[in-house]
């Protein structure tokens, strides 16, 4: 998916030339079920929201329950109304860029891979004739970009992400975890306020600094919305190497760490145990559910076990 000089930083044109695994995403669409129910339209598309269309006079097989009595009355004969399943709707990408995904101990950094999530559900999202937008952010900034149903909105997502992320031969900047957290605490209070009612929202974060705030704001945005969390994941983060001696990129110069140290191990558990605890318990109480990427996998492997038939986002 990305060149070998993509794995730190993914520029604008590999990220626009993720089409093509997007496109290989897109598996053969399932059969339409077919439905006598009134205003049910045949259409191969889920999850979306029913838009009123028209009403016409009542024919055998209708639903009663889509009897419209105000109709009916004036006109002296039952009519029922018509509905269609809603073909647009906007899908709100949250993308987090901060420090803490200016790493990788294999494959991409964290931060091309989470521009190359939120890169291909934006073309599967225009393409499903979706609005497409996104909140994308870091320790220094957040820029928003309301939902649109042109390509041109998606080419300027796309060039935020590229022009978010922390470039390779600097050192991040020195931020605390709260500071780190708030980033992603303030990108979901923007998305309440941006996203319509019925928006498909998908956050990508390493969730590494949540707060006590995170549940709550995560639930308020999917108590209207369909939320999906996507995890950037290091192998590293998860379970240490048995043995060896590591160094690992700090503000101030490389950290050593000896693997083998059975004190350190047990710390470094208990941590992460304790983390993946706290944001067990987040994504629960909020109703969200989550997904893993990888920094050792490409993300289209990843995303097939999320998107449904046809590469659809529902």
């Amino acid at each position: 998916m990305a060149h070998s000089d993509a794995l730190t930083h993914i520029s604008l044109p590999d990220l626009i030339r993720l089409q093509a695994d997007a496109r290989a995403l897109k598996l053969p669409s399932a059969r339409p079920v077919k439905t006598r129910q009134a205003g049910l339209q045949q259409s191969p598309q889920r999850g979306r929201g029913m838009a009123f269309a028209e009403v016409r006079q009542y024919q055998p097989g209708d639903d009663i329950r889509s009897i419209d009595w105000r109709v009916t009355a004036r006109r002296q004969a039952p009519h029922t109304k018509l509905y269609e399943e809603e073909r647009e709707r906007p899908v709100l990408l949250l993308c987090d860029l901060g420090p803490t995904l200016f790493f990788a101990s294999t494959g991409a950094y964290k931060q091309v891979r989470a521009a190359q999530v939120a890169s291909l559900l934006a073309w599967l999202a225009l393409w499903a004739g979706d609005q497409v937008g996104g909140i994308v952010f870091n320790q220094r900034s957040l820029s928003v970009l309301r939902p649109a149903r042109r390509k041109k909105s998606v080419l300027r997502l796309l060039d935020t992400l590229a022009d978010h992320q922390q470039q390779p031969g600097t050192q991040p900047e020195t931020t605390s975890d709260a500071a780190t957290a708030n980033g992603l605490d303030q990108a979901l209070a923007e998305a309440r306020r941006v996203a319509h009612t019925g928006s498909r929202i998908f956050v990508i974060s390493d969730f590494l600094g949540i707060t006590e705030d995170t549940p709550t704001l995560l639930g308020a945005l999917a108590r209207h919305n369909s939320v999906s969390a996507i995890r950037i994941v290091d192998p590293l983060e998860r379970e240490l190497p048995s043995n060896g001696r590591f160094a690992v990129a700090g503000p101030e110069g490389p950290v050593w760490f000896d693997a083998a140290n059975t004190r350190f191990q047990e710390a470094w558990r208990r941590k992460v145990g304790a983390h993946e605890a706290r944001l067990e318990h987040c994504f629960r109480t909020s109703g969200v559910a989550s997904a893993m990427v990888s920094t050792g996998e490409e993300p289209t492997v990843a995303l097939k076990a999320l998107l449904g038939p046809g590469g659809r986002i529902g």
